[in-house]
């Protein structure tokens, strides 16, 4: 089972909203979309969806062309930043309204329902109504009911956006483990590097509605394409150099160390970060970001250096990587 997508696109007058969107999604896959605000990741999930017109290209579930079906004929599970949920009926019965339309024998339903609401840490709130639930509670139920579906592909736009950064955490190996179990094609809309990270088989990161860059988390952080991509993932960002001729040279902050001479620096603000200290150095190169044991008390003048192997070289004007 594979979501497929060919050279899709959508335009609004002379404006693309998302161009030449290629890309395949396999059945054990989770694939997470990434990207600035306004890049095209939940018009993304709404063409795949059925919501918006493609206008460009064909999208095809389980090998069937669905690029002008109706979204009730794609048989999609989703999750978008509206919940939806039924106000007269408890949270079991919003989650088993569904199950029991589809035919699903009742201890079925039960076991399946009780299985997602531990998951989403809601067993306790099982019997309330929605309008006893917090906005986090509500996207949780809303995530639980999509994944509930017997769908032949999943789609979540940032369902973990309402939830604090410690229930994030907590939920995220679970609900890693309940997308993969599935065995679907599922496509993931997230604001979070960490989230993308962990949860993620193949990020795919939109800039202006263009994919920059589809890999794997590792090889997107180690092997970025482009300048873009290698700002846009990694925190603290990755630092760039003052350009030499034709090219930008960057070094993500792990990768410097102070040594006993090679770039002067003053230090000029710190933070500390739990188990680590992000330095901010001012340099002739600029201004330069560096991670450090949190005990190193740092002095105001220090010399820099790094591995020149770490150091990733970008065209100046297109941004692509060249060596």
């Amino acid at each position: 089972m594979t979501l497929e997508l060919d050279s899709v696109g959508r335009q609004i007058n002379s404006n693309w909203i998302v161009r030449n969107l290629t890309f395949s999604v396999k059945q054990d896959e989770c694939l997470v979309l990434v990207g600035p605000s306004g890049c095209g990741k939940s018009s993304t999930l709404r063409l795949i969806a059925g919501l918006d017109e493609c206008q460009h290209g064909r999208i095809k579930i389980e090998n069937r062309d669905v690029t002008t079906s109706k979204p009730s004929d794609r048989a999609v599970g989703m999750v978008f930043q509206s919940y939806a949920l039924l106000p007269h009926l408890t949270i079991y019965e919003n989650l088993e309204l569904g199950l029991r339309i589809r035919g699903v024998r009742s201890e079925q339903r039960s076991r399946r329902i009780k299985h997602i609401l531990d998951v989403v840490q809601l067993a306790d709130r099982a019997y309330h109504q929605p309008s006893a639930l917090s906005g986090g509670q509500r996207q949780r139920v809303a995530l639980a009911r999509a994944l509930l579906r017997d769908a032949k592909v999943y789609l979540l736009d940032e369902p973990m956006s309402n939830l604090d950064a410690q229930l994030r955490e907590q939920i995220r190996p679970e609900l890693r483990k309940l997308i993969l179990n599935q065995e679907k094609p599922t496509v993931y809309v997230t604001h979070d590097q960490s989230e993308a990270l962990a949860i993620a088989n193949k990020i795919a990161i939109l800039n202006q509605g263009i994919i920059e860059q589809l890999d794997t988390p590792i090889n997107l952080y180690q092997n970025p394409s482009s300048l873009f991509v290698a700002q846009f993932l990694g925190r603290p960002q990755i630092n760039c150099l003052k350009p030499r001729q034709s090219q930008i040279l960057a070094i993500r902050p792990e990768h410097l160390k102070i040594c006993d001479s090679g770039l002067a620096c003053r230090l000029i603000a710190r933070e500390w970060l739990g188990n680590t200290q992000l330095l901010y150095l001012e340099s002739a190169e600029g201004e330069l970001r560096m991670v450090v044991e949190p005990s190193f008390n740092c002095p105001e003048r220090v010399f820099v250096q790094w591995d020149k192997s770490k150091v990733f070289h970008f065209d100046v004007v297109t941004g692509l990587r060249t060596s």
